[in-house]
């Protein structure tokens, strides 16, 4: 099977068979961003851009530094320099996402970090930070890992988290929580917790810095510090619950406690992934340095300085300032960087296409049966981390998109890869028809009542986003609607379209994504694209579009009742919405004209357009991303496309992406 198998509803297409008009102000544009992805290509063939979150993760690092006692204080100046310049001058805090809201927790970190640096409570702008801290009810209000992090420094009492006993790690698996029942990040973050919620460490805080300021009642005193996440009568329970396993965990046998430990550290240790981290994420990998050290590991020990070495290599450090990221993201770039280049006619034959797939090809995860397998035994390992390597934890949203960018490159001798990876992303298909990002099946949602979920993000569910990007695969590759997985993902997608007609996106932000990502599906897999649901997706899509022809989403819009709010447009957002209304089969619209225009006059810098906007998400409401690549790839990638539909024959691409 191959991308031309459904080649009947739209012919013979390709973006080398577009009639093209050399010298044209798009071609110019098209080609002068593709050689800027050339010259950006590294040697081994791979893309990677910056990948940047909130001020939470570079004052985590500073924390992170002040419990060991090993402070770098050039990095740590640089990453308050950062800190300093992300305050809002608006609400005197620190937001989620550019130009976004105050945010309690987040700016607990920022000021705590700033005051371990040495900054002076009586400057400025740090008086400013507390007096809106204590104006949302101080720090005793902020979410469970920021009181985590707040216990592990003494500034509140172990009381102030859920109870999590680490005799978790003994649980089987038919008990109501189990880790292979949380998401894969939930799972690597939680178990080096739980030890140091097991052994309760404190700081080493060289510089004995508190915050006492920041609570409206002394931390003592506060006695109400758990809350029902979701107000439901589970999260009453829960909190009930919580209160007795307080009462009988100092009861536990000693010797039981012991072995639940040396179960959490065999899995930290098992999935350490080399210089990459567990997990390959920054809480996680942070979470298992502390970890290691609480107990006792001496500094030369291999495991930790593994682990800090991984930590040290999320670092983005200039003369002036730095941040550290949250993990880096080289297969999801290099795979949509590639899917991009094709699309803006980089010949597949090129050795810069053939680089980057030999390179993807290299990664494939083999013989390594992660966490997904306990859901799905029979199932030959095979897949793409988001990251250099995680082999325990590989993503089926990667997978899909490296999978797609090696049948568009058709080197034969990656037809093997091919079909292994797609047998795994249809094994990974769940009951409802739907994909999640890393786990089948992952919907105990009871447990997003438990008080130490407050940030709703304890799960993998299947979703639109990742859904749709499996249905693009399937359907290149050849298979049609009716094969089951193309059938059962298509009505999964029906069946989660908002009233409105747009889809809700859970990996990048946030509707506009959704929507693509769902229309591109549905093009793919034949859906009737005159058909109502289809056309109220477009209308839907239209009638966001902003004055100046382009589209944006805030990242408020992760709140139901704030769908509507948008800030400016971007040009990532803008692309979404070109390449979702193009394939839903408006390429002559005028809506699409407008957002093509938006995009060819929109500020650039070489081959990056211009976006200090945060259209990507971690956890929503939570946890927002900051792509570099995406204000690259996806312009150009709608732009290319654009012209070889309106410069060929056909006005409907058969590739769902």
């Amino acid at each position: 099977m191959n991308v031309m198998a459904n080649a009947e509803r739209v012919g013979d297409w390709s973006p080398d068979a577009a009639l093209k008009e050399p010298g044209s102000d798009l071609d110019l544009l098209i080609d002068d961003v593709r050689r800027s992805f050339q010259d950006r290509q590294a040697r081994d063939g791979h893309w990677v851009f910056e990948l940047e979150a909130d001020s939470t993760i570079p004052a985590e690092y500073i924390m992170l530094e002040h419990f060991l006692d090993e402070i770098d204080d050039d990095i740590q100046s640089k990453l308050a320099v950062y800190l300093r310049e992300r305050q809002s001058a608006e609400h005197d805090g620190w937001p989620l996402f550019h130009e976004g809201e105050f945010n309690l927790s987040g700016s607990v970190k920022a000021y705590y970090a700033l005051k371990l640096v040495g900054d002076d409570v009586d400057a400025p702008h740090m008086k400013r930070a507390r007096e809106a801290i204590l104006a949302q009810g101080g720090a005793a209000r902020a979410n469970v890992f920021t009181r985590c992090m707040l216990a592990l420094f003494g500034q509140v009492p172990w009381r102030a988290v859920p109870c999590m006993p680490v005799e978790i790690m003994l649980l089987p698996r038919w008990f109501p929580f189990h880790l292979n029942k949380v998401s894969y990040w939930t799972r690597t973050v939680l178990t080096p917790l739980l030890i140091l919620m097991a052994l309760k460490p404190k700081a080493r805080n060289p510089r004995k810095i508190g915050i006492e300021e920041l609570f409206v009642t002394p931390a003592e005193q506060q006695k109400n510090y758990l809350v029902n996440p979701t107000g439901s009568a589970w999260g009453d329970f829960f909190i009930a619950l919580d209160k007795v396993v307080r009462q009988v965990e100092p009861m536990m046998p000693q010797n039981r406690r012991e072995r639940a430990i040396e179960v959490a550290v065999q899995f930290i240790t098992e999935r350490l992934n080399g210089d990459e981290g567990l997990g390959a994420i920054y809480p996680a990998m942070a979470n298992a340095v502390m970890a290691f050290d609480t107990l006792d590991y001496p500094k030369d020990h291999p495991h930790l300085v593994t682990a800090k070495n991984a930590i040290r290599k999320l670092l983005v450090i200039d003369e002036e300032s730095g941040y550290c990221q949250p993990c880096v993201s080289p297969i999801w770039d290099t795979g949509l960087a590639a899917l991009a280049m094709l699309e803006a006619g980089e010949e597949k034959e090129s050795p810069v296409v053939q680089r980057a797939m030999d390179w993807l090809v290299d990664r494939e995860i083999r013989g390594i049966e992660g966490d997904w397998a306990v859901w799905r035994p029979d199932l030959e390992p095979s897949g793409w981390p988001f990251q250099y390597a995680n082999d325990y934890y590989p993503d089926v949203d990667d997978t899909a998109v490296v999978v797609m960018a090696l049948d568009r490159a058709g080197n034969p001798k990656h037809r093997e890869t091919i079909e292994r990876a797609t047998r795994w992303v249809i094994g990974m298909q769940s009951k409802n028809g739907g994909w999640g990002a890393f786990d089948a099946d992952n919907t105990y949602l009871y447990l997003n009542h438990i008080p130490f979920a407050d940030h709703g993000a304890l799960l993998d569910p299947p979703t639109s986003d990742v859904t749709a990007r499996c249905i693009c695969m399937l359907a290149q590759l050849g298979y049609g609607p009716d094969h089951p997985s193309v059938a059962d993902g298509v009505e999964f997608l029906k069946r989660e379209q908002e009233a409105d007609g747009s889809w809700f996106g859970r990996w990048g932000t946030n509707y506009v994504y959704g929507t693509w990502s769902a229309l591109s599906a549905l093009n793919a897999a034949g859906e009737d694209l005159d058909a109502a649901y289809v056309r109220k997706a477009v209308d839907w899509l239209m009638s966001r579009q902003r004055e100046d022809g382009g589209w944006g989403e805030d990242g408020a819009n992760y709140w139901k009742h704030r769908k509507v709010e948008s800030k400016a447009s971007t040009p990532s957002q803008t692309a979404w919405a070109v390449l979702g209304l193009m394939a839903a089969g408006e390429v002559e619209s005028e809506a699409v004209r407008r957002g093509i225009e938006f995009l060819k006059n929109a500020p650039r810098e070489g081959g990056r357009w211009d976006e200090k906007w945060f259209t990507a998400v971690g956890f929503p409401r939570v946890f927002y991303l900051r792509y570099h690549g995406y204000s690259a790839f996806f312009p150009l990638w709608a732009l290319a496309r654009y012209r070889n539909l309106t410069q060929s024959n056909f006005k409907r691409t058969p590739y769902g992406m």
